[in-house]
């Protein structure tokens, strides 16, 4: 039986895109999402904010369709769905620090970044989006994960 792993953001993206060209005519396009959970402190009635930064890749084949990119804007308000993962690493202080990161599947742009473009409803569906691997379906991302692990990020 297949098993399915996909979860759903909603938040802000802290940052313009950028993309990374790796070996074999892949292009990662990297980007981070705020997601902010808001609470009133019970014991001083003051209103919480907490911020997770989830760190969000879509994957293409080189020349692709990079039209999303128009839309990925720090400020936007964005729908992301995707695998997510963690990856850990080595600072330079040598502690070790883990990221949460997500392989999107799909973008839904709910609010540009800037008031003049809001009449942009512009929904990025995964088929442009797959990477022509050799591989198909589910496991696409995960194979050329492991494909190319050397080189992210």
């Amino acid at each position: 039986m297949a098993t399915v792993f996909e979860t759903r953001l909603i938040g802000n993206i802290g940052k313009d895109a950028v993309i990374k060209t790796m070996e074999k005519g892949v292009v990662a396009v990297n980007f981070p999402v705020a997601h902010n959970k808001n609470w009133k402190d019970k014991r001083t009635g003051e209103q919480r904010t907490k911020t997770t930064w989830v760190n969000c890749t879509i994957w293409k084949r080189d020349g692709g369709n990079m039209r999303i990119l128009d839309f990925l804007k720090k400020g936007t308000l964005v729908e992301i769905v995707g695998t997510p993962f963690a990856k850990g690493y080595l600072q330079e202080d040598q502690t070790i620090k883990t990221e949460i990161r997500l392989n999107v599947s799909k973008t839904n742009i709910l609010r540009p970044s800037k008031a003049e473009d809001e009449r942009f409803a512009f929904e990025y569906d995964e088929i442009d989006n797959e990477i022509e691997s050799g591989y198909s379906g589910e496991d696409a991302t995960a194979r050329v994960l492991e494909e190319l692990e050397e080189d992210l990020f």
